[in-house]
């Protein structure tokens, strides 16, 4: 029985582990924006090295490159990425490893 428990409670702790090890993620705040030169998306949570770049979306349509910022592997508190002023909203898209991982839809006030 202690041997049984002990082996359960080890399959958990490791699927908890890999499971948490597979997190990327852009934690916007706000998903509204105050139009201005820069995009505040916050914490951003990736599994390895990346960059977080904001593009105009308009109509599910992605548009012009506006600004970027890289990321590092772990938490990444109170990312900002600086942008122009724009008339439409944006999309933020988070790539670790040249792949896409997440998208924010940022819409702006």
């Amino acid at each position: 029985m202690f041997k049984t428990a002990t082996l359960a409670i080890a399959a958990i702790a490791a699927s908890a582990t890999i499971a948490s090890a597979n997190i990327n993620d852009l934690s916007n705040f706000a998903m509204e924006q105050d139009r201005g030169n820069q995009v505040e998306l916050g914490l951003v949570r990736a599994t390895g090295d990346g960059v977080v770049e904001v593009y105009t979306y308009h109509k599910d349509e992605i548009g012009t490159l506006l600004g970027s910022t890289n990321v590092h592997a772990g938490a990444n508190t109170n990312v900002d990425v600086q942008i122009p002023r724009t008339g439409v909203d944006a999309i933020a898209i988070l790539k670790v490893n040249g792949q896409t991982v997440d998208t924010q839809e940022i819409d702006f006030n």
